[in-house]
């Protein structure tokens, strides 16, 4: 959806005003003598398709206690690209300096290739390429999502339904779907919102949508989880938010939820210096 990707990057635009540094590094002591240096490896390939490739930035200092924040990008499943993320992983490099930063592309989806479950997959690819590699990057198996819109229901289907392994500490949450079960959806009447759903249009019935819908996919042994929303989103009803919010509750699930009434599919000014605020604090809760 051009719209979701349009908004979305006015919304990274605005986090740009916060300036960059490079070199503000904090880590922990090295695994050896010699202290390891900054390294970045782009467009690192995890698969035959163009679109497979990501980005890793390692800090310097780092150990094999060095957390991973994944970055994933929205474009409503279709459409987007990791440079969408840019401003957002200079920023956590700013200012969560300890953390590795992978910033990820995956194969977009188009009427040959629905999304599910070909994105999910390359989020597994990527995950065990980056334990494979680990003694090379210098970094833990604990990580964490970060995703906008697509990226972020994405990151929420991931962690709560196909992390065997329980790697994932915590999940941030920007404007994601999360119930494709919703009567807001299914009974809607707006075309962009049917969109939404002609995605995955290639089965509809409900067990298909629960199984798609980080809702009902959540446990009691969940990450913790951190959603932001906003109250007037022409994309994403604010139920997909709220009831996310209430599940997560139910099941006892570290979460954090906020709900900006005036804004729709992005935010700036004072709402987007709290949005950074909380999860800048709750990933040094529960990732650094």
């Amino acid at each position: 959806m051009k719209t979701i990707k349009y908004i979305l990057l006015l919304l990274f635009i605005s986090i740009g005003i916060v300036s960059c540094s490079e070199d503000n590094f904090n880590a922990n002591d090295p695994i050896d003598e010699t202290p390891l240096e900054f390294r970045q490896e782009l467009n690192v390939s995890y698969g035959n398709d163009s679109h497979q490739v990501f980005d890793i930035y390692l800090p310097a200092n780092r150990t094999l206690a060095t957390k991973v924040m994944i970055l994933v990008h929205g474009g409503g499943w279709t459409s987007g690209d990791k440079e969408d993320m840019a401003l957002l992983k200079d920023l956590i490099r700013q200012d969560l300096p300890n953390i590795a930063i992978v910033n990820i592309n995956y194969r977009l989806a188009n009427e040959n290739n629905p999304p599910y479950p070909m994105q999910i997959n390359d989020i597994t690819s990527i995950v065990n390429m980056l334990k494979i590699n680990q003694n090379d990057y210098i970094i833990s198996n604990d990580i964490g999502f970060l995703g906008t819109s697509a990226g972020a229901h994405l990151s929420m289907l991931w962690s709560y339904a196909f992390d065997d392994n329980s790697d994932v500490k915590m999940i941030a949450s920007i404007v994601g779907p999360t119930n494709f079960t919703d009567s807001a959806y299914l009974e809607n009447e707006n075309p962009v919102l049917q969109e939404v759903i002609d995605t995955f249009g290639i089965d509809t019935s409900i067990t298909f949508l629960e199984e798609i819908s980080p809702y009902h996919q959540a446990t009691a042994t969940s990450a913790p989880t951190i959603l932001f929303y906003g109250g007037q989103d022409p994309l994403i009803p604010i139920s997909q938010g709220v009831d996310m919010e209430s599940k997560l509750s139910s099941l006892g699930v570290t979460h954090q939820f906020t709900l900006y009434p005036n804004a729709g599919h992005g935010w700036v000014g004072v709402e987007l210096l709290d949005t950074w605020t909380k999860l800048k604090a709750f990933t040094e809760t529960h990732l650094e």
